[in-house]
């Protein structure tokens, strides 16, 4: 690896080391989704519940939407909530296709083998899958090369999904 190389992947983590606290500064009640110790493939909150309830086929229709307990349905073992009757039967059809990339975990993050809790509302469809990122920063650093990020998250998404978060 070039020296180059190194210091662009450095530079990626210190923007993602800066999206990480912004990413967490919630108020006390808003539950996050992510847990460091979980060795899960999917990010889930505490309940089971993916995209902290976003509805995914909302994010293709151009405009995330928070879905309900009501229009609910279950994937590889996490819950995913929807807006309405119709986009639980779409996501039910073809689940894969609907199910945001590497589990939902920041695709960024991923690209550079860690798993950081994806944010909902900072995302991108690309080539019908939909990706997420931690923050604006790290979404910037992804944006820089799309294609290569996917790539290289394609490349170490297998060895790094079961880990749990602190162990990457």
């Amino acid at each position: 690896m070039s020296k180059l190389s190194r210091r662009s992947i450095l530079g990626g983590l210190s923007a993602l080391a800066i999206a990480i606290p912004i990413t967490l500064s919630f108020g006390a009640g808003n539950a996050l989704a992510y847990d460091e110790n979980s060795k899960a493939a999917i990010n889930v909150d505490e309940s089971g519940v993916a995209m902290r309830g976003y509805d995914p086929i909302s994010y293709f229709e151009g405009q995330p939407k928070a879905g309900t307990k009501e229009f609910s349905a279950t994937h590889k073992g996490a819950t995913y909530y929807f807006v309405t009757a119709d986009h639980k039967a779409t996501f039910v059809g073809d689940p894969e296709k609907y199910a945001p990339a590497f589990g939902g975990f920041c695709a960024m993050g991923v690209a550079l083998n860690k798993k950081l809790d994806g944010d909902p509302m900072v995302w991108r469809v690309v080539d019908g899958k939909l990706y997420l990122n931690v923050g604006t920063p790290a979404q910037t650093r992804w944006l820089q090369d799309v294609p290569g990020n996917i790539t290289q998250a394609n490349s170490v998404w297998p060895e790094i999904k079961e880990k749990a978060p602190k162990e990457l």
